[in-house]
């Protein structure tokens, strides 16, 4: 498929449920950047070059998501190799773990920064641009634990589940420009990450899941990719939950 001048923007993009995103909206015929920590250069044209093996042409571009003016700035320079950006994914997330009773302000404030205060700081400067040129795609990537919580991830499941709450906002300011809004929430997924959770861990987690196994990253993808068509306009403010049955609402 040919590129389309549509750029797509995949913050977190290099790592495993990113991945996944990048190869399916570069399928789609997008024009992929995926964005990355300044301290990862390396490993990102590492992995670029993985990609560009398998046969995707994805860019890239250095950004810490924690702060508005790195954010400003990497959105000028995507916008001055690449063009402006009409699809944007906010898959950028860690984890620091523990009860709140021993959780410290370093570990809340991480998290919040980095899962949450992300994808204002990433929105901020492309929304103008998909509202001007009247089609946009946001798909904010969440999590089950946003919706259910999660022992000793009080910081994680509320950055989370603050997706949704801005997802449903912004949906309803932007709909009539030609821009959709939604939130995918993955359950357990094989990636690297949780592929390494010790064996009986892993064995447990996955008893609880209904259809008795991990969810694969290129599940994630797809879905991803299907809320960024040009022809899912109708879908804005919504929420896909892909986690095996482990949470049903």
């Amino acid at each position: 498929m040919s590129k389309t001048s549509k750029v797509a923007l995949v913050t977190g993009g290099i790592g495993g449920i990113g991945t996944e995103i990048c190869k399916q909206l570069d399928h789609q015929g997008r024009e992929v950047v995926a964005c990355h920590l300044q301290q990862e250069e390396s490993i990102a044209v590492d992995w670029q070059q993985e990609q560009k093996q398998l046969g995707h042409t994805i860019g890239l571009a250095a950004v810490d998501v924690t702060s508005f003016e790195s954010c400003a700035s990497m959105a000028k320079d995507v916008e001055s190799r690449f063009g402006p950006v009409s699809i944007l994914i906010n898959c950028a997330g860690i984890t620091r773990d523990a009860t709140l009773r021993k959780m410290d302000q370093a570990q809340w404030t991480s998290v919040l920064n980095t899962n949450l205060d992300s994808v204002f700081n990433i929105t901020r400067q492309v929304i103008d641009g998909m509202v001007d040129s009247g089609f946009g795609r946001i798909v904010n990537i969440s999590s089950v634990n946003g919706q259910k919580g999660q022992f000793g991830q009080t910081n994680y499941s509320a950055a989370k589940a603050g997706m949704h709450g801005f997802t449903k906002a912004l949906a309803q300011e932007v709909a009539r420009k030609g821009v959709t809004v939604n939130t995918v929430s993955p359950g357990y997924v094989a990636t690297e990450m949780v592929s390494s959770i010790a064996e009986d861990i892993l064995d447990q987690i996955i008893a609880t899941i209904p259809v008795g196994r991990l969810g694969k990253p290129e599940e994630i993808g797809r879905a991803v990719a299907y809320l960024c068509e040009d022809e899912s306009g109708f879908i804005t403010g919504s929420n896909i939950s892909i986690n095996g049955g482990l949470h049903m609402y």
